[in-house]
């Protein structure tokens, strides 16, 4: 682990992704803070007013504005654009976890901010139950994983991956990224 921190300290363009409710958010601002690298959302991003959507051709000009920076952590999944962000990524921590517990701090998040807008989404998409979105998470692993893993084989030209399975591992990474530091 500790070979995976000192890499991790040099590295300037980090993604973090995985299945909603792995807690990706979180961990993107610990590490922006710890590291003192810029902190982008794509859900802000992406979504404007009202939960509308950025039109496709609209949105890679945006990522690839985004990914132009020296510095960064991103944090979402967006498949549509991992032909442009994993090139750049120095980094990719991938939280990998059970769809029980996505799902379970998913529905969590959503009772407990309903109506609320979390600080990494866009003005004017207050929490919401969501349907559709709570069956994302159910297939996440069956529809969107070996996604990942093949964008990862693809289009990612960085040294260090991590793939974290579990809220435990999480917070061992963060105890030792900060001992490190």
């Amino acid at each position: 682990m500790n070979l995976i921190m000192n890499s991790l300290l040099d590295k300037k363009r980090i993604l973090i992704i995985g299945n909603p409710g792995s807690g990706k958010s979180t961990l993107a601002a610990k590490l922006a803070e710890l590291l003192n690298l810029p902190l982008i959302s794509l859900d802000r991003h992406y979504w404007k007013s009202g939960w509308v959507p950025t039109p496709p051709e609209e949105w890679r000009k945006q990522v690839m504005e985004l990914v132009a920076a020296d510095k960064w952590i991103i944090d979402g999944n967006y498949d549509s654009s991992s032909d442009i962000r994993f090139p750049r990524a120095e980094a990719i921590i991938f939280l990998d976890f059970p769809t029980s517990i996505c799902l379970w701090r998913a529905m969590r998040r959503m009772i407990c901010s309903y109506g609320k807008v979390r600080p990494e989404m866009a003005e004017g998409c207050p929490e919401k139950i969501n349907w559709l979105f709570i069956k994302w998470i159910l297939n996440f692993r069956k529809d969107v994983r070996r996604n990942i893993f093949n964008s990862v084989d693809k289009y990612f030209r960085g040294e260090c991956l991590i793939i974290l399975k579990s809220p435990r591992q999480v917070d061992d990474f963060i105890h030792q990224l900060e001992k490190t530091k």
